[in-house]
């Protein structure tokens, strides 16, 4: 930790590199033992997850759990139906991409394992986030990207196409199309055309992004060709893409009970977003949740609905800026959560506007809503506002800024940190953490109390109480 502390990361790289080692070497030995002679008659039990398992005590011990590791992985494919042959080349080829993997970890990738290990040792929500990673979150903030609009996967070793995004290069090219594998990436229309079989998704998606009006040059193995087949190369030019999928929606249904028939209106929010670059750049058409949540309720009244249900189901939270505007939409002007940071109790107040929505509202949660969530449905349920339907939520009770880390390191695309700063409480005094907040009316749910929720991380905060 001093070294770290130091600057010193020699000792974290010198881990990596015996790590790094030891991977090859067990993978060289895995790709050996595959091809060798194999029983499936004696009974045996084999544990993936390992963690709470005793450490081997030699390399022979560590030998034989690669060793059942194969069988059960042949096993698995040969129950899927595949012949004993078919299987050995299966297992072969992922080893091999393992292998290859392996063999592509970059210092910058190394660097951001270490920094978000050290992030993550102070509390679940503190984050390193690499460049790449900052410009994910922004992308999930600001719903739009500049790219060319293709949603990749990893499919045996290849960056594979499975969605053309609309409105984005790639779809309107009509060149790509999904099943398509990209097996190299070239900076503008002269660039080296560089092999990406093989790379980590993250890298791959790096080369392809990059500025508007730039252009990116694709070398695409088609979708159903084998290995070897003609790879045109595709010119595209990037541009914006709205990320339409994760902005409030609403529709509207009629729920009949008795005689009578009931005109509801529903709006599902995926998560507190807002541009804050558009916002700071003085854009007056920023996009952001309570301007759209605001417009769709203004729709939806038109259509005189006779209720509202805002649904903030597997809403992992987002701006708290938009929590505190959005709860203002439907209580008007007052508290709706208060800060306890090193500088003492903040109030946060919603805007000093009047209520869009005054009409009867149901909100529905449940076990991954989170944080910007809580705090809006928290404050709709203290204010009797709202009745709230589903179970209880996520427990993230914790204020979170982002820290350019490139103002530090002038010239050096350093990435951001994520750093915890305040705890939030009700305007009851009571906090949403490691408890959430209770429906008042529950719905069975899928999602199991002990597999998610707050109280399951590492050096998670603790619940507690202040004055209201």
């Amino acid at each position: 930790m001093q070294d770290l502390h130091d600057g010193n990361l020699a000792p974290a790289f010198s881990i990596a590199n015996r790590y790094e080692k030891q991977v090859q070497k067990r993978l060289a030995f895995a790709l050996k033992a595959i091809q060798g002679p194999m029983s499936f008659t004696r009974k045996g039990r084999f544990t993936y997850v390992r963690n709470k398992l005793p450490w081997p005590a030699d390399a022979a011990k560590l030998d034989q759990i690669w060793r059942e590791r194969i069988k059960s992985d042949l096993i698995t494919l040969l129950l899927d139906g595949k012949s004993l042959a078919v299987a050995r080349q299966i297992l072969a080829k992922r080893y091999q991409t393992t292998l290859k993997r392996a063999s592509h970890m970059s210092p910058q990738r190394l660097f951001d394992i270490l920094m978000m290990a050290f992030a993550k040792s102070l509390d679940p929500h503190t984050s390193y986030f690499s460049p790449l990673e900052s410009q994910q979150f922004q992308i999930a903030m600001s719903l739009q990207l500049q790219g060319i609009g293709a949603q990749l996967i990893m499919h045996n070793g290849y960056a594979t196409i499975v969605r053309l995004l609309p409105g984005g290069p790639a779809r309107a090219s009509k060149l790509l199309h999904p099943g398509d594998r990209i097996t190299a990436v070239g900076q503008g229309l002269k660039g080296k055309l560089v092999d990406v079989v093989g790379w980590r998704l993250e890298d791959i998606v790096e080369k392809i992004r990059g500025p508007k009006n730039t252009a990116v040059r694709l070398k695409v193995l088609p979708a159903g060709d084998a290995p070897g087949a003609h790879e045109p190369i595709i010119t595209l030019v990037r541009q914006t893409i709205q990320l339409k999928g994760q902005a409030a929606k609403a529709k509207t249904a009629v729920i009949h009970i008795g005689a009578k028939a009931y005109h509801i209106g529903i709006i599902t929010l995926p998560t507190f977003y807002l541009n804050f670059q558009a916002k700071q750049d003085g854009s007056k058409n920023y996009r952001s949740t309570s301007r759209d949540m605001k417009k769709l309720i203004l729709k939806l009244l038109k259509k005189h609905i006779q209720g509202l249900i805002v649904d903030l189901r597997d809403n992992g939270g987002g701006s708290l800026e938009e929590a505190l505007k959005t709860t203002g939409l439907f209580t008007g002007r007052g508290p709706v959560v208060q800060i306890e940071s090193a500088g003492g109790l903040t109030v946060l107040k919603s805007p000093r506007t009047p209520a869009v929505y005054r009409g009867p509202l149901v909100v529905m949660v449940n076990r991954l809503s989170a944080s910007a969530s809580e705090i809006f449905t928290a404050a709709l349920k203290d204010y009797h506002r709202a009745l709230i339907v589903g179970s209880r939520t996520y427990g993230k009770a914790t204020v979170q800024t982002l820290l350019n880390l490139n103002r530090y390191l002038p010239g050096f695309h350093a990435g951001e940190l994520k750093l915890t700063i305040a705890k939030f409480y009700r305007i009851t005094g009571d906090s949403t953490q490691d408890r959430g907040v209770r429906p008042q009316i529950a719905i069975p749910s899928t999602l199991s109390d002990s597999l998610f929720g707050e109280e399951l991380s590492p050096h998670a905060l603790l619940w507690s109480h202040i004055p209201a």
